[in-house]
């Protein structure tokens, strides 16, 4: 019911084109995922009407990519993209085309997509217009391109890992003609931009079947052509034989890194061009992941790493382990520390000194530490009468 809302929140835009002497659909991803079931995200509208005859219809809009022929329409609190139909040639770098042409055929515009399960369309009145088998390919689960596998990939090398991420997030299998062009073109990916194929590769991450995307990479031979996994294929593989459903798309990379053992993590996620916070927690995490086996969490450890950082060192570890995972033992641990950082401590440093009568100095942050993992491990009530008493008892007033 949700994904016919969806469509039905858009309709009038469709009706308007229409009622302006325009045909005008929705298409791609959206029609791909209403006819699976899956919930559908933002739709996109094709229509034969020009970008500048969009904009005399509508009177809200905003040029986001006017040369490529897309319009934002502003509709009722919504945006929804209106592009015209198009073909495009002369690919530029085997990432974008040189020429756009707009056209008024729509089985032309579907033909220029890459894959037939995204070259569908549907009217407002729930007609799917499939010139090219998509309905027939998601029938039989598989990714398949349009038309030639070998001219979709040159046109777009990019492709390739989509074909890779669609398999990981539909759990289908690859076309055996398109599986084969992936041999035949992987070298063109080494003319795509990092940051594009990192966005493919977080969402290959995140698919349900990940294990599979990677299987396409590996047997695509896509791997060499990624940062830092060139010679990786051996563990790439290994990555197959492991259950990694359980674990989220972070936990992943942390299991790849786990597998690959670079010398420098925090190097190797850099070549990934991934945002800088990102790489500082995934190569901190990775260092605790090493540190972690084969032993048992503590409660100063539990503190010390923090809840996000133990779920998934411990996800990461059970899966490598191949047993159950005790993620969920340990949040309840977790959630019952005393404290959860030094700033809930009952003394500070200023007690401290006062305490002692004694200027500041490296002393101060080692009695806080002490004091800090004896509240942590509950030998101690966080209150400062007993961290006081503590201190007495212990020679260190």
């Amino acid at each position: 019911m949700e994904n016919e809302r969806v469509f039905e929140q858009a309709a009038p835009l469709l009706k308007r084109l229409e009622e302006a002497g325009f045909e005008a659909y929705f298409v791609g991803g959206s029609v791909r995922d209403y006819l699976l079931g899956r919930p559908i995200g933002d739709v996109d509208i094709a229509t034969s009407a020009l970008p500048e005859e969009v904009k005399h219809i509508f009177p809200k809009t905003v040029d986001v990519g006017i040369e490529h022929g897309t319009v934002l329409v502003l509709w009722e609190g919504n945006g929804y993209e209106v592009t015209t139909f198009r073909t495009e040639s002369d690919y530029k770098d085997f990432r974008r085309p040189e020429k756009v042409s707009f056209v008024r055929s729509l089985t032309e515009d579907l033909q220029r997509r890459d894959f037939t399960i995204n070259a569908m369309a549907m009217d407002r009145t729930g007609r799917i217009i499939d010139p090219f088998g998509g309905k027939e390919a998601l029938q039989q689960q598989q990714i398949q391109t349009v038309g030639r596998a070998e001219d979709r990939f040159s046109e777009d090398a990019l492709r390739m890992m989509r074909a890779a991420r669609f398999t990981s997030q539909l759990g289908f299998r690859l076309h055996g003609e398109t599986e084969k062009a992936l041999l035949r073109c992987a070298s063109l990916l080494q003319h795509i931009a990092v940051e594009r194929k990192l966005v493919e590769m977080e969402k290959l991450l995140a698919g349900r079947d990940a294990a599979a995307g990677i299987e396409v990479i590996v047997r695509g031979n896509l791997f060499p052509y990624l940062p830092r996994l060139e010679g990786t294929k051996q563990q790439l593989e290994f990555f197959l034989s492991y259950d990694v459903r359980r674990l989220t798309a972070r936990q992943r990379w942390l299991f790849l890194l786990a597998l690959i053992k670079p010398e420098e993590s925090e190097k190797w996620l850099r070549s990934w061009r991934m945002p800088s916070k990102k790489i500082k927690y995934l190569a901190s995490t990775y260092e605790w992941l090493q540190g972690m086996k084969g032993r048992a969490w503590t409660d100063f450890l539990l503190y010390q790493a923090g809840a996000d950082r133990t779920a998934d060192v411990e996800e990461v570890l059970a899966v490598m382990e191949k047993r159950p995972s005790q993620a969920i033992q340990l949040m309840q641990r977790y959630e019952e520390l005393p404290i959860k950082g030094r700033k809930e401590l009952a003394v500070t440093g200023k007690d401290l000194k006062e305490w002692k009568q004694e200027k500041g100095g490296p002393w101060m942050k080692q009695l806080l530490e002490q004091i800090e993992q004896s509240v942590a491990e509950g030998q101690i009530d966080n209150r400062k009468e007993s961290i006081k008493e503590w201190l007495k008892a212990c020679n260190l007033l």
